[in-house]
């Protein structure tokens, strides 16, 4: 069983302005097996935690840990935290001109496993991972985000997921722009990758929608840089029906 834990974690972002401080003592505990929802209003600072996670050059730990199974996360590159087992699945996917989602993907797994998958292998298993996401074969000769819709977006982010076995994925507002059918098919693939590698799951969202087909074992709410509440899937379902209100007024 692997751990990423989080501990009094304060980070700033640049801005035109000069460093803004957004995180301010985060604690997280996160185990493999494990959903965690992190929810909460726009600016609390749920992106912030998935980018600083993830090595994003403008976001700065300031203060605390994140550790994996006792590894210094912040000391690692970003190569060396996807070859550790974390994966970060973006809001807004970039575009790669001039790449195809074939080769992109395979040199990924390249990068994160140290050796080149079996070609014969590794088509199947595209192929197979491709199926289960409901995309078409062609798809995997287009270049990487390039006019691909919301939805195709978020299928692809998944499709990595399912290739590169992290032992950790932060799902960051994955569900934004998604339709309803969507929605379906990207909830279905992380819940067959949770079951079938036993990842943990860190699933930012600011709604509830996502949460009626992926289950979390645990929902955090932050608020103004910090975990405001915690509680199992109950507490998502107080959100949907107060909101942040009762949060909000309590910092003012």
């Amino acid at each position: 069983m692997s751990t990423l834990e989080i501990k009094n974690l304060h980070v700033s972002v640049e801005t035109n302005d000069g460093p803004k401080q957004i995180l301010r003592g985060v604690d997280l505990t996160m185990n493999s097996g494990e959903i965690h929802a992190i929810m909460g209003p726009n600016g609390s600072g749920k992106s912030t935690m998935a980018y600083t996670i993830a090595g994003h050059p403008k976001y700065t730990a300031t203060e605390g840990q994140i550790l994996l199974d006792g590894e210094d996360v912040l000391k690692m590159t970003v190569d060396e935290r996807a070859r550790a087992g974390l994966f970060l699945a973006m809001q807004y996917p970039v575009e790669v001109p001039g790449v195809t989602v074939s080769n992109f993907l395979r040199t990924a797994k390249t990068a994160v496993s140290g050796e080149a998958p079996a070609l014969r292998t590794w088509v199947k298993d595209m192929k197979g991972a491709m199926a289960k996401l409901r995309m078409d074969p062609e798809f995997a000769q287009r270049d990487v985000n390039h006019g691909f819709s919301g939805g195709e977006k978020k299928r692809h982010e998944i499709l990595q997921m399912e290739l590169l076995k992290p032992s950790f994925a932060v799902l960051d507002e994955t569900d934004s722009g998604l339709d309803v059918d969507a929605l379906r098919v990207v909830a279905e693939g992380v819940n067959r990758v949770h079951a079938d590698s036993g990842l943990g799951v860190m699933l930012i969202t600011h709604y509830t929608r996502i949460l009626n087909y992926i289950k979390p074992d645990f929902v955090h709410v932050f608020v103004d840089g910090r975990v405001a509440d915690e509680g199992g899937p109950e507490l998502a379902d107080r959100l949907e029906a107060e909101g942040y209100d009762r949060y909000l007024t309590t910092t003012v």
